[in-house]
């Protein structure tokens, strides 16, 4: 498994529910542009229409050797099994849950994406991930120069 991009902003401003694998609908120089990490998953979030799930707003790159203009920003069909999407259905139902992306990665030469069903942080909930992370990182600097 070769990870291309991970989505830190999700991480920081989501509380992380429960994740899922999915497959993405591509194009060829599409995929070619992931295979040289140029994507970006900031903004990016998974939209449910009838029994499809779509993933808007992810920045691939138009890979340098094709000529054809493609919108870099188009909605990609996610593939979920249907025991998945009902369950996403479900949750999304809730109040204040949203499904975002985590990572994109290859996996057998096949582009995934992780999913995550997530609901978002308060601004003090961020503060305190971000105090948290700072007492860690000068602790593990004070064992280490120990």
């Amino acid at each position: 498994m070769k990870k291309i991009h991970d989505n830190k902003k999700a991480f920081f401003d989501y509380e992380i529910l429960e994740k899922f694998e999915a497959g993405i609908v591509l194009l060829g120089c599409e995929i070619k542009s992931i295979r040289e990490a140029r994507v970006n998953l900031k903004g990016a979030y998974v939209l449910l229409k009838g029994n499809e799930a779509w993933l808007r707003d992810m920045h691939i790159a138009r890979y340098k050797f094709h000529t054809e203009l493609l919108d870099e920003k188009r909605d990609r069909k996610l593939l979920l099994n249907k025991r998945e999407m009902l369950k996403i259905e479900k949750k999304l139902n809730e109040q204040g849950i949203s499904c975002v992306p985590l990572s994109v990665y290859l996996k057998n030469g096949l582009c995934k994406i992780q999913i995550a069903i997530a609901r978002g942080k308060k601004q003090y909930d961020k503060r305190e991930s971000l105090k948290k992370k700072s007492l860690d990182r000068d602790l593990s600097r004070k064992l280490k120069n120990y």
